[in-house]
């Protein structure tokens, strides 16, 4: 069985929700107060030198990381979970799913610890995060003209993604007043009976 360390709430929150949906059993291994020196840091510096959740443990041993990382693996054994091969819409779901990795995950990255980063001006470069990240999602929520879910009525692990993203800053009012569609997927999401228990584990609903 895979083992999942990650923090409720956290990144590792996707991760869980996206194995749950495709119906893949997994154990959650707490890890809170990874990012402080300590033995919960330690243990995960063992496993993955960047210390970041999640980090994921696969049945043969090896390590895994990154969401992306294990959206593909998910899709390995449950190509359901994207739009069908050959699909104009499965090159947006790739197209997406990398984009939100790549430009909105490195605004927390900065934004979270940003003592780490700059020594003058740590405020500053979180707010001007924030504020990159907010222009982001407006421009993600321009992108997903459907619904209930991005690519109409077939879940995706990219609904996934939103309906997760949603509850980070700048959180549910903002979104629900700048970002309609967002809204409304992770809203869809939300209320997926199958979904429900790991959801609230992490505090999404």
């Amino acid at each position: 069985m895979l083992t999942v360390y990650g923090v409720p709430g956290w990144g590792s929150a996707i991760s869980e929700v996206m194995l749950t949906l495709a119906e893949i059993p997994y154990q959650f291994e707490n890890v809170d107060g990874f990012d402080v020196p300590g033995p919960q840091q330690e243990t995960l510096l063992a496993m993955n030198p960047l210390c970041q959740v999640p980090t994921i443990k696969l049945d043969d041993g090896s390590i895994m990381t990154e969401t992306a990382a294990v959206a593909l693996i998910i899709l390995d054994k449950r190509p359901d979970l994207a739009p069908a091969e050959g699909t104009a819409e499965r090159q947006q779901f790739w197209r997406l799913l990398i984009w939100l990795v790549a430009n909105v995950y490195p605004t927390f990255t900065y934004a979270d610890y940003p003592e780490r980063w700059v020594q003058e001006a740590p405020q500053q470069l979180r707010e001007n995060c924030v504020a990159y990240r907010k222009f982001l999602y407006v421009w993600l929520d321009g992108q997903l003209q459907a619904t209930p879910y991005a690519f109409g009525e077939t879940l995706t692990l990219l609904d996934i993604y939103i309906c997760i993203v949603r509850t980070w800053g700048p959180r549910h009012a903002w979104f629900a007043e700048n970002t309609p569609r967002i809204t409304a997927i992770a809203d869809a999401v939300c209320a997926l009976p199958s979904l429900q228990t790991v959801l609230r584990n992490n505090d999404i609903i």
